[in-house]
């Protein structure tokens, strides 16, 4: 009986192209290729296509984005790079080459595209938006948006000189590197102001005018403003209201938790070069985080004073500042009362960073108590749960010396306790989560999901090409915030079920997932064409990983690696009976013709320090 049809996994030395002869798991086993196999590769082959067609009408041969760029955080330069925030990602998931060579040139483009751009109304961009390729001052929701393609850019380019110079470079800017930008105070352990950038803090109230920017003249399609983008106006006669949307935006001084966005520079700066210089800061300023949110109660304060003090530029009062838990405003743009805190978007940056770099979970329990003091409050209206998202005087931006919890919605954090669950494993954070979509698959109860996943990504990436088709604009009608929703690609779900990866919906990203995949034949990260990866199950102490070969020609070469960044380490892996001592964070495959299998893995979590090196530039493993 050949051995293909008895079905077994045998053991080899690698003959691939690694610094070191390595362990290769030799599947033989065969199995059709599953629907979801296959929709996973053409779902990776039409986003690649639709961002080269997105590509090709959107952004001339400078790499120039086509629209009227104009400063702002409304619709400025973090907007028009965002418009690529999820490129680099197709690409580490196994995307065309393509896309990697059109980021770069999209971002070299912009960053002299808004190098270009002068305002008169606010200084910040009066000889251009960016001053050493970095944005001159801002706030890190929006430093982030505009960040997020470039921060996962090292996934498959660790190599590049100028992204591990520019990474490096604004990584330190924020660990006092640069003389011109004194942004962080190593004595209080602050990020100095909510604005800050490659001009270093803002010390001062900001304007509106940093917020908002110049008008222009022309009519746009806004897509910031309550009719969306479907209305068109004229942006002269509509700037009074981009004005009164920012009028309470002023207060800037002191620390902000959005600012632990700032860890995932010094992070990948880290994980590019090895310096634990980089290391160090981000644990120093979590760190300094973490005493302070428990000295106010395992609530995060949404300002420290320059003294290091949770709310020391507001009396003690924490919860104030900008973007904080007490930021209800009157927004003059839709001339209505508006909550708006954004009080966990740097904080489960910033603390899961933290635990990647130390696998220690102390770092998950803070913004565990986070959310119990939340859930504490809760309310039952009607039969449905509702959760506050504020925290203050009600009235917010008139001050009375009231101080409670308010503002109560449906929305139940179930994005953040996601996070949680899949970065502790703890069974007891998993019943906070309904057990449904991809959760319920991971648990057993959603069978059909991938599948279902993976065509509805194909619906909407059928609908942004439609989009995108008959898409009625020219360069002089858009904002830099319109293209934003024609961006084709689909990564969701494609990294939740080959990766075991997830995103919130907060934008400050890195990559936290139980699996990655390299291409050890092209050198290049990514699953190998023709391959497909299923994440059925995922446990504290393992994972469960089926990997098939569609082609019943050809054999396939891949390398799977324990997480991310290789910080998971694999222990052994069981197929058909048998178990295999494996003891380093990845394992060589070789999948014959048309043939798949169950792989078990056991793996100790966070038992090495990431990086972002491939593995065949790793000759053994790097333990913590």
């Amino acid at each position: 009986m050949p051995s293909c049809i008895r079905g077994f996994l045998a053991l080899a030395l690698a003959a691939v192209p690694l610094a070191a002869k390595d362990l290769t798991l030799r599947v033989t086993t065969p199995m059709a290729p599953p629907t979801w196999a296959l929709l996973e590769q053409e779902l990776l082959k039409a986003n690649s296509v639709a961002c080269e067609r997105f590509y090709e009408k959107y952004v001339d041969a400078r790499g120039y984005l086509l629209h009227t760029p104009r400063w702002g955080t409304l619709d400025g330069p973090d907007d028009a790079v965002e418009t690529f925030f999820n490129w680099t990602l197709l690409h580490a998931l196994g995307g065309k080459d393509s896309l990697l060579e059109m980021w770069r040139k999209a971002y070299d483009g912009h960053l002299l595209q808004y190098g270009e751009l002068r305002t008169t109304k606010t200084k910040l961009a009066e000889n251009g938006a960016y001053f050493n390729e970095f944005i001159t001052q801002s706030d890190w929701f929006h430093t982030g948006e505009g960040l997020r393609a470039f921060f996962l850019q090292g996934l498959s380019d660790p190599h590049n000189e100028k992204l591990i110079q520019r990474m490096k470079r604004f990584a330190g800017l924020y660990m006092n590197e640069d003389p011109e930008a004194p942004n962080y105070d190593p004595k209080h352990k602050v990020i100095r102001s909510l604005w800050t950038g490659s001009k270093g803090p803002m010390l001062h109230k900001a304007t509106v005018y940093d917020w908002v920017g110049d008008p222009v003249p022309g009519r746009f399609h806004l897509l910031h403003n309550p009719a969306g983008r479907s209305q068109m106006l004229d942006l002269m006669t509509y700037y009074p209201k981009m004005l009164a949307h920012c009028t309470e935006y002023l207060d800037s001084v002191g620390d902000h938790p959005l600012n632990l966005g700032a860890t995932i520079l010094a992070t990948n700066a880290y994980m590019l070069t090895g310096e634990t210089k980089y290391r160090d800061w981000v644990l120093e300023y979590v760190n300094a985080w973490k005493e302070r949110i428990a000295a106010t109660g395992g609530n995060v304060p949404t300002n420290v004073g320059l003294d290091g003090t949770p709310g020391g530029e507001y009396g003690g009062r924490w919860y104030k500042g900008t973007y904080g838990w007490n930021f209800t405003i009157y927004d003059g743009e839709i001339e209505q009362i508006a909550h708006r805190n954004t009080f966990d978007v740097g904080l489960f940056a910033g603390f899961a960073n933290a635990l990647l770099l130390t696998g220690d979970q102390s770092y998950v329990d803070v913004l565990r108590r986070q959310m119990d003091n939340i859930y504490a409050q809760k309310k039952v209206e009607n039969g449905r749960l509702l959760l506050p998202k504020m925290f203050g005087d009600p009235r917010g931006y008139k001050y009375s010396g009231r101080e409670e919890w308010y503002h109560y919605t449906p929305d139940l954090f179930i994005d953040r306790l996601t996070e949680i669950y899949l970065w502790s494993m703890d069974r007891r954070d998993l019943e906070r989560i309904p057990k449904e979509g991809w959760i319920g698959f991971l648990e057993g109860q959603n069978p059909d999901y991938p599948v279902r996943a993976l065509e509805e990504a194909f619906a909407r990436l059928r609908h942004r090409v439609e989009e995108m088709r008959n898409d009625p604009t020219t360069p002089g009608t858009r904002l830099a915030d319109y293209l934003l929703e024609f961006n084709p690609a689909q990564t969701d779900q494609l990294t939740q079920l080959m990766l075991g990866g997830y995103f919130s919906r907060g934008k400050l990203w890195m990559l936290h997932s139980r699996f990655r995949y390299f291409d050890p034949v092209r050198r290049r990260a990514g699953i190998p064409p023709k391959t497909g990866a299923l994440v059925e199950r995922l446990a504290a102490d393992g994972a469960t990983l089926t990997l098939v070969n569609i082609d019943p020609v050809n054999p396939v070469e891949l390398i799977v690696q324990a997480g991310a960044y290789a910080e998971h380490q694999f222990v052994s892996v069981r197929h058909g009976g048998q178990t295999i001592a494996i003891d380093r964070p990845w394992v060589h495959v070789r999948l014959e013709p048309g043939c798949g299998a169950r792989l078990e893995f056991a793996m100790r979590r966070y038992a090495n320090q990431p990086t972002l090196a491939p593995p065949w530039d790793r000759s053994r493993p790097v333990r913590k």
